[in-house]
C-alpha cells in the first residue's frame, strides 16, 4: 500500500474508535476506508463486526492467525497471556512486522456470466483470490498474476490489446475491468508515459512507475535475446525481478526447459524464506515458506536446506491444492488436501503443503508438515521438490490445477502417487475418453466434448 505513515496511523485510530463505539472488544473485525491521495481526506465506508475474506488473508499474509487469536480473546485471555505459535517468545500483543511484500490478486470470471458487464467499482465481483509473497513488490506482483490461472505468464502480449494503439490502450484503461492489469502494461509498452496512464487510471505513480520497470525490464531482455541468459549474474537479477521461467521463454524465443536448465546450470534457484510475523527479529519455528529470487545472504531469515531423506527422517509427500476459487470449484478440493495431510500424519509421513489460496484451511501453518505458499505452476513445483526430494507428489486432491501438472511432472522424474498421469490423461482427453467408452459398448452425450 502506499499510505503514509501518517495517513495509515490515521486511519488505524478512527478504526479503534469505531470499534470502540460500537463495542467489539474482543472477535475478528474489520473497518473500510475510503481515501483520497490528493489532500488525505478519508470517509468511512462501513464495518463489519466479524470475521472475513480479508481477516484471512491478513492471517495469511503475516504468519498472524487472527481467528485463533480472537476465540481466545473472547473466553477470557488478554493478548500478553497468548503467546506466539511462530516465535514461541513473544506475546501476541507484538504487532507483526514484514520484511516482504504480499500481493492479493482477484480472479474473476465474467465469461461464465456473459449478461453481466465486466466492469469493477465497489461491489465486490470477484470469485476467488490469489495471494503471493515476494521481496519486492515487482516479484510478488507477477508471481500473483501467474497464480490466478488464467493462463498468464506474467505480462503476457494478449493479442487483443497488442493489436491496439497507444491512444486506444490509454481510452481502454480508463475503465476499471479485469483485465486492466495487462492492459495497463500493454500500454506502457506502446509508449504511454507513466504520468498518461496515471492520469487515466488514477492508479498511483508509485504502481504506474513500478509495471513500468517490469516492462522495460522484458525491453531490455527482448533486445539481447537468449544470450543473456548465458550470464548467471544477468539471470539472477531477471530472475529477482519475479520474470517466470515461461515468461523468459516466450519473450526470447526458447522451450521453457531451456531456460530453466540456464537456471539449473547457472545456478540460480530460488531460497525459501520463513512467514515469521517479526521481520527476523526472533527464531522461527513454524516451517511456512515462501520463494524469491533475491540474492544469497540478502535475507537473514532463510530455511536450511532440507537434506533429503535419511534413515531417521520420515518419507516426505508434497500435497498440491487446488489455486484460487472459481466457478465450479470450492472447498470441496481444500477439504480432501486437508484430510490427505491428516492421514499422511497418521501413517508416518511428513506433508508438504503447496497451496496459493489464503482462503483455504489447507494453507493454514500447522495444518501440514511444511507449508510452501507459492504458485501452483511447473517452475515452483519442480523447485520444491528439488529442495524437498519427496517420496512421492499426490495431485488428485486439487482439482485441475495439480492434474494438468501431472504429466510434466512425471517427464521431469517427480514421482506422482496414486493414479499414473497415463491414466489421468486418458480420463482427461475427451477423445481419447470416448475412445475407451466404445471400447466398452457404452453410450455417450453427442456434446460430451
Amino acid at each position: 500500500q502506499t499510505l503514509t505513515d501518517k495517513e495509515y496511523q490515521r486511519l488505524r485510530d478512527a478504526a479503534i474508535r469505531v470499534m470502540q463505539k460500537i463495542g467489539v472488544d474482543t472477535g475478528g473485525s474489520n473497518v473500510q476506508f475510503a481515501m483520497n491521495p490528493k489532500d488525505g481526506r478519508f470517509v468511512v465506508i462501513e464495518m463489519n463486526p466479524r470475521v472475513s475474506r480479508s481477516s484471512a488473508l491478513a492471517s495469511k499474509a503475516t504468519g498472524f492467525p487472527i481467528a485463533k487469536i480472537s476465540a481466545k480473546l473472547a473466553v477470557g485471555y488478554t493478548l500478553d497471556e497468548i503467546e506466539n505459535d511462530i516465535t514461541r517468545v513473544t506475546p501476541a500483543c507484538f504487532e507483526p512486522a514484514l520484511d516482504y511484500t504480499v500481493v492479493k490478486i482477484p480472479r474473476f470470471t465474467f465469461e461464465k456470466f456473459p449478461l453481466a458487464e465486466p466492469v469493477l467499482g465497489t461491489q465486490m465481483k470477484s470469485v476467488g483470490e490469489a495471494m503471493s509473497f515476494g521481496r519486492n513488490f515487482r516479484e510478488a506482483l507477477q508471481k500473483a498474476m501467474y497464480s490466478l490461472e488464467v493462463d498468464s505468464a506474467g505480462f503476457d502480449r494478449v493479442k487483443k490489446f497488442s493489436a491496439l494503439s497507444k491512444g486506444e490502450l490509454l481510452d481502454a484503461i480508463a475503465v476499471p475491468g479485469p483485465e486492466r492489469l495487462w492492459m495497463l502494461g500493454e500500454a506502457l509498452r506502446s509508449g504511454a508515459s507513466e504520468a498518461e496512464v496515471h492520469a487515466r487510471t488514477a492508479v498511483d505513480p508509485w504502481f504506474v512507475r513500478e509495471i513500468g520497470k517490469i516492462i522495460q525490464l522484458e525491453k531490455d531482455l527482448a533486445q539481447h535475446g537468449k544470450d543473456v541468459l548465458l550470464n548467471s549474474d544477468a539471470l539472477a537479477e531477471i530472475k529477482a525481478e519475479g520474470l517466470s521461467d515461461k515468461r523468459i521463454a516466450e519473450i526470447v524465443g526458447i522451450p521453457e526447459s531451456e531456460v530453466r536448465s540456464h537456471r539449473s546450470r547457472s545456478g540460480v534457484v530460488p531460497e525459501y524464506n520463513l512467514v515469521d510475523t517479526c521481520a527476523g527479529e526472533f527464531e522461527a519455528f513454524t516451517p511456512y515458506y515462501y520463494g524469491t529470487y533475491e540474492p544469497k545472504g540478502a535475507i537473514q531469515n532463510t530455511m536450511s536446506d532440507p537434506q533429503g531423506t535419511s534413515k531417521n527422517e520420515k518419507k516426505r509427500v508434497v500435497i498440491l491444492g487446488s489455486g484460487p476459487n472459481r466457478i465450479g470449484q470450492g472447498i470441496e478440493f481444500d477439504y480432501c488436501c486437508v484430510h490427505a495431510a491428516l492421514s499422511l500424519a497418521e501413517n508416518g509421513y511428513e506433508s508438504v503443503m503447496v497451496n496459493c489460496n489464503p482462503e483455504t484451511v489447507s494453507t493454514d501453518y500447522d495444518t501440514s508438515d511444511r507449508l510452501y505458499f507459492e504458485p501452483l505452476t511447473l517452475e515452483s513445483v519442480l523447485n520444491i521438490c528439488k529442495r524437498e526430494n519427496p517420496y512421492g507428489v499426490i495431485v488428485q486432491f486439487g482439482g485441475q490445477t495439480p492434474l494438468k501438472l501431472a504429466q510434466a511432472l512425471d517427464e521431469e522424474g517427480v514421482p506422482i502417487l496414486g493414479t499414473t498421469p497415463q491414466s489421468i490423461d486418458l480420463a482427461e482427453d475427451r477423445e481419447r475418453f470416448a475412445g475407451v467408452l466404445k471400447d466398452l459398448n457404452l453410450k455417450q452425450t453427442e456434446f460430451a466434448f
